[in-house]
């Protein structure tokens, strides 16, 4: 048939690969590397850290899926709550009713978050939970009385989802743009905190601070009065896993504050114990105006998300005859609303937070005995959300192309060896919160070698 292709591999594939090459169309993935290169894995099973492919196969799962399985695969306890919930009642239509997990759930995250972020939209996802909070500061705006407050300011770097409203608040034009451009109109982008590579070329604390003043000059460039939100990661993953001084996300509060400014902090991928606290927030001594909470909310067992926002957000929306002119026909539905419920339940009674700072503790000083490559930069994290820069050379820290042979070959070493990282160009290592000693070492010890052969490869070793 014209525009198939022969699948040409010298991977035996079983039943369930070929279908799924056949048929399934893998988010974000290059068609020809999945079919050509190294085959697809199909998962079957998991549990704690490892999962188990179609053959059998055994891999340490270093990333949580991707920042998600934070209480770990295989918890029967979930699967439970949500067989249960389903039987008794799935579904009722989010536009004018709820449920009692949900309403449970509303309130189990009103009494965690910080401060008084206590009213809860609940979304499917990471994407849907930044589009509605892009949209409920909007309207916030407008019905304030401000019907000019409708600009977004974000972080060049940042990633907020691939939602149109979420993708155009993400700060990677360079990638998007030529596919899915122009975006939503009234998104700027600043500098965002990075100790490695300091867009003011200061050091330490100073080049944060500079970053909190540039959102200043931008609101007074915008004009004030025009600007609804600002948007960002307490620590951004997709723009390198710099960890801020407080006292950057402090004067940011401080900005926002004085100019009428609404803030989101997109805890999507923070938080639900991944940083060593709840949320990430709590490491900052800031509370947002709105939270924007996924992945970890269920730990994967069931889509589910939501923006929550403080009363002031809320009361405008409060009057007779308004309303916030968005819905989705899965928010709050009754079976994510289980899953999220025993998971939160799960995390609390392990003290999985104080366990991820623990761990994580432990897993950067294994990772960072692998600076004596000459191709790692840097390490950096907190909790169990740790990044290495990877760079050509460390003296002028050059980075390896994005899809060059570098970066695909130490990926490949490292998949091969059964673990599963994010091998870019910042290499990314984030095991569920219930990971062992024995599997970081395991992580340290695989990156370690496969960094030494990928080194070797290319002339790079001592």
């Amino acid at each position: 048939m014209t525009g198939e292709r022969t699948v040409q591999t010298d991977v035996t594939l079983d039943r369930w690969e070929q279908e799924a090459l056949d048929h399934v169309w893998v988010h974000a993935s290059h068609w020809v590397e999945l079919a050509e290169r190294r085959g697809l894995r199909v998962f079957v099973e998991g549990k704690g850290c490892i999962l188990i492919d179609s053959h059998g196969d055994r891999y340490l799962d270093g990333l949580s899926g991707l920042w998600v399985v934070n209480v770990g695969h295989g918890r029967t306890e979930i699967a439970e709550a949500m067989a249960k919930q389903a039987a008794r009642l799935a579904y009722v239509s989010a536009g004018a009713f709820t449920t009692t997990p949900a309403v449970e759930l509303a309130e189990v995250l009103a009494r965690i978050t910080p401060g008084d972020l206590s009213r809860v939209f609940f979304c499917s996802g990471g994407s849907e939970a930044v589009e509605s909070a892009v949209k409920i500061v909007k309207q916030a705006q407008a019905l304030r009385g401000f019907p000019r407050r409708y600009k977004i300011i974000a972080r060049r770097g940042s990633y907020h989802g691939a939602t149109f409203g979420a993708m155009s608040v993400a700060g990677l034009r360079r990638e998007q743009e030529p596919h899915f451009g122009p975006f939503m109109y009234g998104v700027t982008h600043i500098p965002s905190p990075n100790r490695y590579r300091n867009d003011f070329g200061l050091e330490g604390e100073e080049g944060d601070l500079m970053c909190a003043r540039f959102l200043e000059q931008e609101i007074e460039f915008q004009g004030p009065e025009t600007v609804a939100a600002f948007i960002g990661e307490p620590v951004s993953t997709s723009n390198g896993n710099h960890v801020p001084s407080p006292r950057y996300w402090q004067m940011v509060r401080e900005i926002c504050d004085r100019h009428g400014v609404l803030l989101i902090m997109d805890e999507v991928i923070n938080g639900f114990g991944r940083t060593g606290r709840m949320f990430a927030a709590e490491h900052f001594g800031v509370v947002p105006d709105i939270m924007t909470v996924a992945k970890g909310l269920s730990s994967g067992y069931a889509p589910i998300a939501a923006a929550i926002v403080r009363p002031g957000v809320f009361e405008p929306f409060q009057p007779e005859g308004r309303r916030l002119g968005h819905l989705l026909t899965f928010g709050g539905q009754a079976v994510a609303c289980a899953a999220a419920l025993k998971n939160v339940e799960i995390m609390q009674r392990e003290g999985l937070p104080q366990r991820a700072a623990e761990m994580g503790g432990y897993l950067l000083e294994g990772l960072r005995t692998l600076m004596d490559h000459p191709t790692v930069g840097d390490v950096r994290g907190i909790g169990l959300m740790c990044g290495i820069e990877l760079v050509k050379d460390k003296g002028t820290k050059e980075r390896w192309e994005r899809d060059g042979e570098f970066l695909a070959y130490l990926g490949e070493k490292i998949m091969e060896r059964r673990l599963i990282v994010r091998a870019w160009q910042v290499l990314h290592v984030a095991p569920p919160l219930v990971v062992t000693k024995e599997e970081i070492d395991r992580i340290a010890s695989i990156l370690d070698e496969c960094l030494t052969l990928a080194e070797r490869k290319f002339g790079l070793s001592g």
